[in-house]
């Protein structure tokens, strides 16, 4: 092993514990090969639907990672103010009707568009790639990660009650490699550059049976769970931590209410075809997929938020494995997928210590009966908002691979979506591995730039990042191939350095 990727492992783990601030998982040998690479839990998402990409008065900070608003949006709907104090139409930003002009409801639309690029440097790495990423997955090379726009509508009164809204979203760049939905223009493009629609839906508020009412999402939406969003604004650093990364939901179809019990408790229930999938050929079996869940908004005077989200459902793809010439296998298990069910779990609380700092611990857990896998990951989060234009933010992370399989390196520009397809695909990953990861970066957004923009904000998100093996595996810097997928001849340390851009309006 070179010589800079000899760091001392107890040497992380403390500063590891010292940034999580939780007991880490237990640590285990690494036993020799297992089963390929299984996609067990599809992309994610972590912005609650209706949410669009706005620009910030100031740094994006770790909202979203506190669980609390980021851009507009929030993990789980917060309560809805009492029937009388719905929210009344207001004019958008893209018609200007005149002084004393009556406003229609389409007087209301919003359009958003932001444009995230970077890169991330890997001296280091001997495979071109930084394991254990989706989006941040190629290094030393720049990439426009997306280009993302919106028109939408918030909810809005329509009378008696009632409020309509929906929201229209797209994204192209690099990272829509990684939040297709099969179905719905999933491999129309090929290449390092594709696009995917990312939200497509219809917002109601019914105020049925509590005093605040129901808000229902129906349609395409982002998944629900953890505390990092696939757009740029909804985390607060370029990279991602693994939980986040392999965990979660990234984009469904299907219905998400949310019953607003009292002020300050919601009750989730949602319904959907899986993650991102969607139904027939374009589905991965024909079983339905669903969520569970509570959130507690504004406890302790607005300085604590705290939900709880399950989902349940079979999600592995019933149709048959097929081999390509070259070797690499699909996804596919056969009917035994219709019956076998997958589980997440999804606790996160965010403390607001003061209106300047926030401190978040998110814990995540995947169980799937088909595959065995366990997976469960521990994340913590500081920001610390110095001034309005400059946000500290630190994340540390303790992650469990149990079996190896679920922790997979995607090594084509097709091969996510040709997991999702039941089609075969390259990718390599690692042995049975517990990751330590901890970053450190801030959000500033100079003002001597913003000033001198006509329209938006800049800002940059430059970070450093140490990730390690902690149970003495060797998964970094080192490719697999299709007769050995399993990495275990690379380094134990991934020692790396991140910035991207993001201008946003």
């Amino acid at each position: 092993m070179a010589k800079h990727t000899r760091l001392k492992q107890v040497s992380l783990a403390s500063l590891l514990l010292l940034g999580c601030a939780v007991l880490s998982p237990d640590t285990h040998a690494a036993p020799s090969e297992q089963p390929p690479a299984r996609r067990s839990s599809v992309p994610k998402k972590r912005v609650q639907p209706g949410a669009v990409q706005k620009p910030v008065a100031q740094p994006a900070k770790a909202e979203k990672s506190a669980g609390t608003p980021s851009d507009g949006e929030q993990v789980v709907p917060a309560s809805t103010p009492d029937q009388g104090d719905m929210p009344k139409l207001h004019v958008g930003n893209l018609f200007h009707p005149k002084p004393g002009h009556r406003l229609t409801y389409w007087d209301g639309l919003e359009g958003h568009l932001s444009v995230e690029a970077g890169i991330s440097g890997n001296p280091w790495t001997r495979s071109g790639r930084n394991f254990g990423q989706y989006y941040t997955d190629r290094a030393n090379s720049f990439t426009l990660n997306q280009i993302m726009g919106s028109l939408s509508h918030p909810v809005t009164s329509v009378g008696g009650g009632y409020g309509i809204g929906f929201v229209l979203e797209a994204m192209y760049g690099s990272d829509a490699r990684f939040d297709p939905t099969i179905g719905m223009g999933s491999g129309s493009l090929n290449s390092l550059y594709q696009w995917a629609p990312t939200q497509a839906h219809l917002d109601v508020h019914l105020p049925w049976l509590f005093r605040h009412g129901i808000d229902v999402q129906m349609g395409q939406m982002y998944g629900l769970m953890g505390a990092e969003g696939t757009p740029a604004q909804a985390r607060p650093f370029y990279t991602f931590n693994y939980a986040s990364e392999y965990l979660t939901p990234f984009e469904t179809v299907g219905i998400v209410a949310t019953m607003h019990l009292t002020k300050h408790a919601d009750w989730i229930l949602g319904i959907d075809a899986g993650n991102s999938t969607t139904f027939g050929r374009s589905g991965s079996n024909n079983k339905p997929k669903g969520y569970f869940g509570f959130a507690f908004n504004h406890l302790l005077d607005g300085k604590l938020d705290v939900h709880a989200i399950g989902r349940f459902g079979p999600q592995g793809n019933n149709g048959r494995a097929i081999t390509s010439p070259d070797g690499w296998s699909s996804a596919g298990m056969g009917p035994l997928a219709n019956e076998k069910m997958q589980y997440n779990g999804n606790i996160m609380a965010a403390y607001h210590v003061n209106k300047k700092v926030t401190v978040t611990v998110d814990g995540i857990y995947l169980h799937d009966d088909l595959t065995h896998d366990d997976v469960y990951g521990v994340s913590s989060y500081l920001a610390w908002a110095i001034r309005p234009w400059l946000t500290l933010n630190a994340r540390g992370e303790i992650y469990r691979d149990n079996t190896g399989a679920v922790t997979a390196q995607y090594s084509s520009f097709t091969s996510y979506t040709r997991s999702l397809s039941n089609q075969p695909y390259p990718y390599y990953a690692a042995p049975p591995t517990t990751y330590g990861e901890l970053t450190v970066g801030a959000s500033y957004q100079p003002q001597f730039i913003n000033k001198r923009l006509g329209l938006g904000a800049l800002t940059l998100r430059p970070e450093i990042r140490l990730d390690k093996s902690l149970n003495g595996t060797h998964p970094f810097n080192q490719a697999g191939t299709v007769s050995n997928p399993i990495v275990n001849n690379g380094t134990n340390n991934m020692l790396w350095f991140s910035c991207d851009a993001i201008w946003a309006f």
